[in-house]
């Protein structure tokens, strides 16, 4: 599926698909766990346990949940025996589909946000995204034949993305779309969404100090329990860094438990056409690329809104947004065209250059 890359990165030690484990005088165990292969992206898994069965247990938990969430949300790709986005998209204007209730919330939650918010983030918006995929993909393999879609071609496809044609039983459990053009496009809040199932779950099962990063919708839960700090550490990836450099310096460091971070930036998924840069995250009131900053960030406790509200921040202009996100109790980090940081009051008591933040503050 096409989800937003690594836009955060963890103010830990760097792991490549392994397990790891450092002893604390606490009694407890700090250990690291990463698996591909879902999401398009690497998932770490960082946490405190006694013993390295316990977290062997929790890692077991959140791989097998990703791995489900994964080909549930997926656009592409079809599963023997499983109703999927993608099935949902095969029957548009056909016959309702009957899917799993991680699908009926995903596109109620979307649905319910689009309508909160100002409709910058649609999961609707498929016919569209769709054809700037192709021709980035096309752009991206054969650099020197790269172009932008005709603005005629988007204009029409932009025709078939009224969410309101997105029909949700919530008695039968069956979505349907009414357009048989419309095409769903949850990669704007499925690996957030997801990230808050595979945390809340884990929770409920009694483990209380971790931190999930699904390519960088970050979820942390509990405090460090190594006794020396009490606060998580989560970096701020610089977009004109090293983006594959773990030990890249970070723009900032926000010190936070109980929350989500999550980015939305314009220096990953691009393409070159004439020498500018095309990135994936498309505004639906241009059809093109938003060009207001190079990266935005929103700090609140779940993750799915978190991810939800990077696009919609991303592509809004600034002082809209900033009444936005007061309205809605988000907090957000922007990163202008210059470099320059902006945030709101609350993420930037957090942050430990711009707010003079610690690990220890309460």
């Amino acid at each position: 599926m096409r989800r937003k890359k690594l836009l955060i990165i963890i103010m830990i030690l760097s792991l490549l698909l392994s397990s790891c484990s450092i002893k604390h005088n606490s009694g407890y165990t700090k250990y690291s766990y990463e698996f591909l292969g879902t999401f398009d992206t690497i998932v770490q898994i960082v946490g405190y346990a006694r013993s390295s069965d316990e977290f062997e247990t929790m890692a077991e938990i959140c791989q097998k949940r990703f791995e489900e969430l994964d080909k549930l949300f997926d656009i592409y790709n079809d599963y023997y025996g499983i109703n999927n986005i993608k099935t949902i998209n095969d029957n548009a204007g056909i016959k309702p589909v009957e899917v799993k209730q991680e699908i009926i919330d995903l596109l109620t939650f979307s649905k319910e946000w689009y309508s909160k918010t100002n409709g910058k983030c649609n999961v609707a918006l498929g016919s569209v995204l769709s054809i700037w995929h192709d021709y980035r993909e096309r752009g991206i393999n054969d650099p020197e034949a790269a172009e932008i879609p005709p603005y005629d071609l988007l204009k029409e496809a932009a025709k078939y993305t009224d969410i309101n044609k997105v029909i949700i039983d919530d008695e039968n459990n069956t979505v349907y779309l009414e357009d048989k053009n419309l095409r769903l496009d949850v990669g704007a809040v499925a690996k957030g969404f997801a990230t808050e199932i595979a945390a809340k779950e884990l929770i409920e099962k009694g483990y209380t100090s971790f931190i999930i990063s699904s390519g960088g919708n970050v979820r942390t839960v509990g405090k460090p329990l190594d006794g020396s700090r009490k606060k998580w550490g989560i970096g701020i990836q610089n977009p004109d860094g090293n983006l594959n450099d773990p030990n890249d310096p970070s723009l900032d460091v926000l010190y936070i438990n109980d929350k989500s971070l999550v980015t939305s930036g314009d220096y990953q998924r691009f393409y070159e056409v004439d020498g500018k840069r095309y990135h994936h995250l498309i505004d639906p009131a241009t059809l093109m690329p938003a060009e207001y900053y190079r990266a935005v960030s929103v700090m609140t406790e779940d993750s799915a809104v978190a991810d939800f509200m990077s696009t919609t921040m991303f592509l809004t202009p600034y002082e809209e947004g900033l009444k936005l996100a007061e309205s809605l109790g988000v907090d957000v980090i922007w990163i202008m065209k210059d470099g320059t940081i902006k945030a709101t009051e609350n993420a930037m008591k957090v942050m430990k250059n711009l707010g003079k933040a610690t690990n220890n503050d309460d």
